[in-house]
């Protein structure tokens, strides 16, 4: 890896070390962890494969890296994949294989035949935290996985941010101040080579509620799509 990973037992937040704690008492079968970053496989190995857990992942063809929040109790704490296991991965893998930066088919288990093309999934925060509510203090301290991701991607273009905290935490990560890049629904911002499109999150209350919509959703990642398609890699 060209990057840090937390460990499984990762301490450095205690209050999410603890409630990580609580969960394995409870669900001794759920991935209880850290959730590492969802990461492109080998395209020809994985078009053909019905179980991409073991395959080797290509940092080098990330060309987009979509950053959440944190992941949820019994969603990516459960499963061991961001965003696998509740209704906000629904609307984002769809919405990936819709712009082909995904491809096979989503289960809902990180064992089933969905791949990423050029396009990583990674969290603002790698633990769950209770009531989906990381602290300001965690957020911070999680950034020291997240910067060296990011830079470590020697091919990333493009970076979605879902939601105003991870949105913050990725100018933050990337060294620079919030006032300077600021958050909003299908908002574009640049930061060195990278363009930054920030969306609200995929969550069902957003969706219930109308903060966002499927075709608001749609229109980030066609921009994303159109950006990419107009600045190919040499």
């Amino acid at each position: 890896m060209l990057y840090p990973e937390p460990s499984p037992d990762c301490a450095f937040c205690p209050r999410l070390h603890d409630f990580i704690q609580v969960w394995r008492g409870n669900e001794p079968t759920w991935h209880n962890a850290p959730v590492p970053a969802f990461l492109p496989t080998d395209p020809q190995v994985s078009a053909t494969s019905v179980h991409t857990l073991t395959l080797p992942a290509y940092p080098e063809r990330v060309r987009l890296l979509i950053i959440g929040l944190a992941p949820g109790l019994r969603g990516a704490n459960r499963t061991g994949r961001p965003f696998t296991g509740d209704y906000a991965g629904d609307l984002l893998y769809s919405t990936l294989k819709e712009y082909d930066f995904a491809q096979g088919t989503f289960e809902a288990r990180p064992d089933d035949t969905l791949t990423l093309n050029d396009c990583a999934i990674v969290n603002a925060v790698r633990c769950v935290p209770p009531e989906n509510k990381p602290t300001g203090a965690e957020i911070n301290t999680c950034r020291q996985f997240l910067s060296p991701f990011i830079t470590g991607l020697p091919n990333l273009q493009a970076i979605v941010t879902l939601g105003t905290i991870a949105h913050q935490s990725t100018i933050r990560a990337l060294g620079q101040p919030v006032s300077k890049h600021k958050f909003g629904h299908n908002v574009q911002t640049e930061i060195g080579s990278l363009r930054i499109f920030s969306s609200y999150h995929c969550s069902r209350y957003n969706t219930n509620t109308g903060v966002l919509t499927e075709a608001m959703f749609h229109a980030v990642f066609n921009n994303v799509r159109d950006y990419l398609n107009a600045n190919p890699q040499i």
